[in-house]
């Protein structure tokens, strides 16, 4: 669950993913992350700044901190924009944009794959071994997103 804000003002999105806090630095970061179905990560990441533009500027008033929005888009098949290397360098910690891309993918391909074996888990294998129905419903999925069922029943 993302964090609310208490404002003093009515703010409609007051719900960042991460808030980072600096008190030594004086600054505030609100971290924004989303995983991009089409190619439009530069107009998303615009998106999110202007998203929190409000909820920046009453922070600023409120805590008296230097407030900035980091979005963090990744397209579903790992396309990035130029400048999310200088967005991710801003957050605390080490991170390597090749290992958020790689998680992106990874996350993407469990989500497809975990839709398909709902999809097919009504097969019956014929067996009680998980692996093998495991393995059965993935040849199922597979030859279904190629177009052949070969009397599977799809």
């Amino acid at each position: 669950m993302e964090p609310k804000i208490q404002t003093d003002r009515t703010i409609p999105n007051n719900k960042p993913d991460i808030i980072i806090c600096d008190n030594e630095k004086v600054t505030c970061m609100l971290i924004d992350v989303a995983i991009s179905g089409d190619r439009n990560v530069i107009k998303k990441e615009a998106k999110k700044i202007l998203k929190y533009k409000y909820l920046t500027t009453e922070i600023q008033r409120m805590w008296n901190v230097k407030t900035k929005v980091i979005p963090v888009i990744i397209e579903a098949t790992g396309t990035i924009s130029k400048s999310l290397r200088k967005y991710v360098s801003n957050i605390p910690g080490k991170y390597e944009v090749k290992d958020l891309q790689k998680t992106t993918i990874l996350g993407t391909a469990h989500i497809l794959r975990k839709v398909l074996m709902y999809k097919y888990n009504r097969f019956d294998t014929g067996t009680n071994d998980i692996s093998t129905m495991n393995s059965n419903n993935r040849i199922a999925a597979t030859l279904y997103s190629q177009g052949t069922s070969f009397g599977l029943g799809i």
